[in-house]
């Protein structure tokens, strides 16, 4: 069970920033005390970047309170980094949207772009599916657990460099992670799924009772 002395700590993804995720502040707010970092996603990499990010935000919550997580795509392995290095003895519930849990196909095939590097940063650069990949080293986890990945896209790119499911940067298959409790498919875009009332919903939900209401409409699985 959570109450409204619980901090949920939102982190948006990459090249984005808090106000990407104004709309969940504004729904858990009523209920959890809601910190929504902004931080650098561009200028550094992973590692300190989970560090700056987390610590920060675990300043700004009340001592001994439930700490949750909220993420967007790159919020996610920012996590899973900072939870390599530290334990969090008051972690409660975390869930993804849409996180490159097993690294990004498109972060592959844009490697090398000049373009790609500059917009993206550092951080970026870490994000594909190979022996360097931060997100696949990382391994499984052992924290309660739930992902969202999307299954709607306007990208031709991503669509021809696989026939999986995908979100228009994530596949839904790269979303997973050994060890998470739950996982759900929803009719979304990467871009855009932190705004989504379903999507809003379903983190309510998860943040309640620890799973998601596979029952509800507006989610494909």
């Amino acid at each position: 069970m959570t109450d409204n002395s619980d901090c949920v700590v939102l982190l948006h993804g990459l090249g984005r920033s808090a106000r990407a995720m104004g709309r969940l502040e504004k729904a858990l707010s009523a209920d959890y005390s809601v910190i929504n970092v902004d931080y650098p996603s561009r200028e550094l990499a992973i590692e300190p970047l989970a560090q700056i990010a987390i610590s920060g935000a675990l300043e700004q919550c009340e001592e001994d309170a439930k700490v949750h997580f909220v993420t967007h795509s790159l919020g996610g392995i920012l996590v899973r980094q900072y939870l390599q290095n530290h334990k969090i003895e008051n972690l409660g519930r975390t869930i993804m949207l849409g996180p490159p849990n097993q690294g990004s196909e498109l972060a592959d095939f844009l490697a090398n772009n000049i373009l790609f590097e500059f917009y993206n940063g550092p951080s970026g650069q870490q994000l594909g599916t190979g022996k360097d990949s931060v997100p696949i080293n990382l391994g499984h986890v052992d924290f309660e657990l739930g992902v969202i990945a999307g299954n709607k896209s306007f990208n031709p790119v991503l669509t021809k460099l696989t026939s999986a499911q995908h979100d228009g940067i994530v596949s839904v298959d790269s979303s997973k992670v050994d060890g998470m409790t739950d996982h759900m498919v929803m009719p979304v875009t990467h871009t855009f799924m932190m705004m989504d009332a379903n999507v809003i919903q379903q983190v309510q939900f998860f943040l309640s009772h620890g799973k998601f209401d596979h029952q509800a409409q507006g989610h494909d699985e």
